[in-house]
């Protein structure tokens, strides 16, 4: 009895093995056949191309070897500076536009800037019998291109003498003040009325 189910096991267990093996051979011959269509497809070659190297194919001769087509030789370096000039020259159009607009951003900042100053000047007088009227219209004598005199008036310094505070507009360029005050103010015949000057204030305008 025991012997009868020891068969009937193994028998089962072989049945088991036979259809695995041939389910294992059926997909073999299906690949084989896959693999055996593709690589015989009809056509010519085409070749493989890897990225930095020329694409080479291979050509069937009339005896029916085959042979490796030509590489194509690789660009050199001077052919890629002949076909990339990112720093190229300027031409005379752009340089030209450069110019103009140079000449735009200058001409704005001169605007901004008006090259002016506005002058706070005080007139000492030598003493206190020093006629002050006198004095004031030896200061306003003095004219010159770019010097605009303004307001004025006597302020009081000690023991009854006054001295005059005088504004005035300047162009820069035109004027100096130091020059103004050494070679006009305190030089004859001014000088009779005027004994120094002084800068209180200077600012740009």
């Amino acid at each position: 009895m025991w012997f009868l189910m020891i068969v009937q096991s193994s028998s089962s267990v072989i049945c088991k093995f036979s259809y695995a093996l041939c389910f294992q051979i059926v997909v073999t011959l299906f690949c084989f056949h896959l693999m055996s269509s593709v690589f015989s497809l009809p056509g010519e070659p085409a070749g493989v191309k890897i990225a930095g190297q020329p694409v080479c194919q291979s050509r069937e001769l009339d005896n029916g070897s085959v042979t490796p087509a030509p590489a194509t030789p690789p660009a050199t370096e001077a052919d890629d500076d002949d076909d990339l000039d990112l720093f190229g020259e300027e031409t005379e159009e752009e340089k030209q536009a450069a110019a103009e607009r140079e000449a735009q951003k200058k001409a704005s900042a001169k605007k901004k800037e008006s090259g002016k100053s506005s002058v706070l000047l005080d007139v000492k007088p030598w003493d206190d019998e020093t006629d002050m009227v006198k004095l004031e219209e030896a200061v306003r004598s003095v004219a010159m291109p770019g010097l605009l005199w303004g307001a004025s008036k006597l302020v009081p310094v000690g023991y009854g003498i006054k001295k005059l505070t005088i504004m005035m507009t300047i162009e820069d360029d035109l004027v100096s003040v130091d020059n103004l005050i050494e070679d006009y103010l305190t030089e004859e015949p001014r000088n009779e009325y005027i004994q120094s000057c002084d800068i209180v204030a200077f600012n740009k305008i």
